[in-house]
């Protein structure tokens, strides 16, 4: 992904405001600032991992800077909000999973161009190789209804427990187990007899 695509902050949101001169303009100034260095802070940190997680449920490299963007964006306005959560990666998480879900919901991210070159194409893998399996899984994937899929990210692929996906995504720990059994099946259905998504299924079953 290219870096310079992301801004930690948004030039809509710190431009200069209009405030009245004198001491108490002075002190919101000196908040605000602090506010952004703790801010910027953060999200050089969680940067990475955001990205991650963006490009593992929509593998478009430009849609996931958007994503980011997004959430990065939402993430500033309601910083104090933000930084008083109990625990802020989770908040961030969330913000990012709903700027993926509302970002599906539009009509134009229904519209697929198939056979339109990518802009950075993936290498082909070798087969029967970790990255040839690590591919299908993902164009796999890819193809599962976007809830599921935020599900299966978060659940397998950020390794975090039904507990803390459904608090993440706002619903409750049965939601999270219907919608990972749900994908999982679509996954199988989609993979056929190479059945990658066998190891998740085991995993959630606590056999491993």
């Amino acid at each position: 992904m290219d870096a310079d695509r992301v801004t930690f902050l948004p030039p809509a949101v710190v431009s200069p405001t209009r405030t009245q001169a004198g001491r108490r303009a002075g002190r919101r100034a000196a908040v605000r600032s602090a506010d952004e260095r703790e801010y910027v802070e953060y999200v050089t940190g969680a940067l990475p991992g955001l990205r991650r997680i963006a490009h593992l449920l929509c593998r478009d490299p430009h849609r996931a800077d958007d994503i980011v963007q997004t959430a990065l964006t939402r993430l500033y306005v309601h910083w104090k909000r933000a930084r008083a959560a109990d625990d802020l990666d989770r908040y961030v998480r969330a913000i990012l999973m709903r700027s993926f879900l509302n970002e599906r919901r539009l009509a134009w991210a229904r519209v697929r161009l198939t056979g339109a070159p990518s802009d950075t194409p993936e290498r082909a893998a070798a087969p029967g190789t970790d990255v040839e399996t690590q591919a299908v899984l993902r164009a796999a994937l890819e193809r599962v209804p976007p809830r599921q899929r935020a599900v299966l990210v978060l659940r397998f692929l950020c390794d975090l427990p039904v507990a803390e996906v459904a608090r993440t995504l706002g619903c409750s720990e049965g939601t999270v187990k219907s919608q990972t059994a749900h994908g999982l099946a679509r996954l199988r259905d989609l993979l056929g007899a190479q059945d990658w998504a066998a190891p998740m299924t085991r995993r959630d079953r606590g056999e491993e």
